[in-house]
């Protein structure tokens, strides 16, 4: 008979929240896993699925800032329109930085301070999105 005070083995994350839970983006889990560095196990869907006890190493080794100090706090926001993509020129300017991301075939110039830039260590290449949130959004016919 199991006591009330037995230990539950926690249930496996989905790739999405052991990337939040290590404060990494939902690519470089997808890659570690691709890569073997991430053990995991596949539901009968084949989605993947991550052990607690695959996390714990990871955990150790990633830095653990303070809120004030970690992006974290930003990641739920009200803005619902993202635009996914991809990333092409990240430029330095002194206190800002010109992110520029490729939607399709169309591109989103973003003008950030050059702090929150490198503190998001943003590259070329990287899978960004771009979070839109007015009053306004002008439609034009070609």
């Amino acid at each position: 008979m199991e006591s009330h005070y037995a230990q539950r083995r926690p249930a496996p994350h989905p790739p999405r929240e052991a990337a939040a839970a290590l404060g990494v983006s939902y690519a470089t889990i997808k890659q570690w896993i691709l890569a073997g560095k991430l053990k995991t196990t596949t539901t009968p869907g084949g989605h993947h699925r991550i052990a607690q006890s695959s996390l714990r190493p990871l955990l150790k080794s990633t830095p653990n800032k303070s809120n004030t100090q970690s992006r974290e706090r930003f990641r739920n926001v009200s803005g619902r329109n993202q635009l996914v993509g991809t990333i092409t020129e990240v430029k330095f300017s002194g206190l800002l930085a010109k992110v520029v991301l490729a939607i399709g075939d169309q591109q989103i110039t973003s003008i950030i301070t050059a702090d929150a830039a490198r503190e998001m260590q943003l590259r070329k290449g990287q899978t960004a999105a771009a979070l839109m949130k007015s009053t306004e959004v002008m439609i034009t016919r070609l």
